[in-house]
């Protein structure tokens, strides 16, 4: 391949910069008015809030399930790099199972329940890949407490998520964000009910992600 034709190849196959920078501007703003209004927000105030015109979310976003997947999927990823974060801790499991719950809670993720249920494809591969991995990574972070002998053995990963995603905020679009100040706090009870030795023995079995989309 000659030098021109690698050029216009690398031209053609990398977006430029800005287009970038639009594209992750549309995605923060629809995230953050998601979580203060619920999923089905106007696309021209989204477009409004990224500093964008509606013709660019658009021609990023053909339709609205495109972008609320889109959303999803950036949440369950930043939630995957704060598991990731976690498990490079090298001191006490039970303490990086905890920071990795509370930045869970910070993402949010509550918010992304109406929009799970929607009706786009529930099983779109980029979908399913994002849920893949944040549930291998927290089973991890969980494993290595339940090791060491600080985890109690029986609680399963959608039982965490579950709990972070009841207690980090009320649904979206409600008028109840003063309660955000109690999230880390309610949140750091339910995680002291995990620590073992448990003190009672909890009805039911332990909860997968796989169990909560299917349910």
């Amino acid at each position: 391949m000659s030098v021109t034709t690698a050029t216009a190849v690398r031209k053609v196959s990398r977006p430029r910069a800005d287009a970038v920078r639009n594209r992750e501007r549309i995605v923060t703003a629809a995230r953050e008015m998601f979580v203060e209004h619920g999923p089905d927000v106007p696309l021209d105030e989204i477009a409004r809030r990224a500093g964008v015109g509606n013709a660019t979310v658009y021609r990023n976003f053909p339709d609205r399930d495109s972008l609320v997947r889109e959303v999803v999927c950036s949440v369950m990823d930043r939630t995957a790099e704060a598991a990731e974060l976690a498990l490079a801790e090298t001191g006490d499991a039970f303490a990086a199972l905890e920071h990795f719950a509370h930045a869970a809670a910070d993402e949010r993720i509550s918010a992304l329940c109406p929009m799970v249920s929607s009706t786009f494809d529930k099983h779109h591969p980029d979908l399913e890949a994002s849920h893949e991995r944040v549930e291998r990574l927290v089973e991890e972070i969980m494993g290595r407490a339940r090791a060491a002998g600080q985890l109690r053995p029986d609680v399963g990963v959608g039982d965490l998520l579950v709990a972070v995603a009841q207690l980090s905020r009320p649904p979206a679009g409600t008028d109840c964000l003063r309660g955000d100040r109690f999230v880390h706090r309610h949140l750091q009870l339910f995680l002291d009910g995990l620590r073992a030795p448990a003190r009672s023995v909890l009805p039911g079995e332990a909860v997968s992600i796989r169990e909560l989309r299917d349910a």
